[in-house]
């Protein structure tokens, strides 16, 4: 991984307390949690996978609860955002705020940056949840807020170089401007709702709703910075155990 830097401006980045402490937490609590394996005072076998539904249930946001307003669902859609369902889920979704969120953060400002961070996560994970009323199924994961990030960082540093990795590429490590990047990971998340249930898997619709917010409340808060050079790779996205 390379270090980020700006050009046009004094100095470098330095201490992105919000990105790093997002980060920090969300792997404590991963970790502290039935789902790492970790964690002794859950057990093995059928009493780990009973503890585990159940942390989803009370931690994720469970869409015919919350579109019914019951008081505690009122909450999740901000606890599920430290919330995720596996180990590739942690890892992905913190490679991608690791990658985008310290330049975003040092653009917005510390407090700024953590209030948008959870507003858009919050929306992000409320949008997909009235798409899905009586869905069942808990959704949990950052990245419906990082979906956000990565909008704010489009608006902001759409000339940023970006080192990519593309599977149907063979792998080969290429770079392209962030715009293109961004653009085209946004329209893979669009194809990819297309034909998304409220069943099981991956929350695309969370990535869309968090993507344009992040996107629309930088366009008329912001002017577009200077260019940097960043690494880039793929996020797993927000789960529905």
């Amino acid at each position: 991984m390379t270090k980020m830097r700006t050009t046009g401006r004094q100095g470098t980045i330095q201490g992105p307390v919000v990105t790093y402490g997002v980060i920090g937490l969300c792997c404590l609590v991963f970790l502290l949690s039935p789902v790492s394996g970790f964690n002794p005072v859950y057990g093995t076998g059928d009493t780990l996978l009973a503890a585990q539904s159940a942390y989803f249930a009370r931690w994720g946001v469970v869409p015919d609860e919350l579109t019914t307003a019951a008081a505690h669902a009122l909450v999740t859609p901000l606890t599920a955002l430290f919330v995720h369902a596996n180990w590739l889920h942690l890892l992905g979704n913190m490679l991608f705020l690791y990658v985008f969120g310290a330049l975003t953060e040092d653009r917005m400002g510390r407090v700024q940056f953590a209030v948008f961070y959870l507003v858009v996560g919050y929306l992000a994970l409320l949008g997909y949840a009235l798409a899905h009323p009586t869905s069942d199924q808990p959704l949990v994961g950052a990245s419906g807020a990082i979906s956000g990030v990565l909008g704010a960082f489009l608006y902001l540093f759409p000339k940023a170089r970006v080192t990519s990795i593309f599977p149907f590429l063979l792998f080969l490590p290429l770079r392209f401007p962030a715009w293109i990047v961004l653009v085209f990971w946004f329209v893979l998340q669009w194809l990819a709702a297309q034909g998304a249930g409220d069943g099981p898997g991956v929350a695309y619709l969370a990535h869309l709703v968090g993507f344009s917010t992040g996107f629309l409340y930088a366009a008329a808060r912001y002017r577009r910075t200077t260019r940097v050079k960043v690494p880039a790779t793929a996020t797993e996205g927000d789960s529905k155990p």
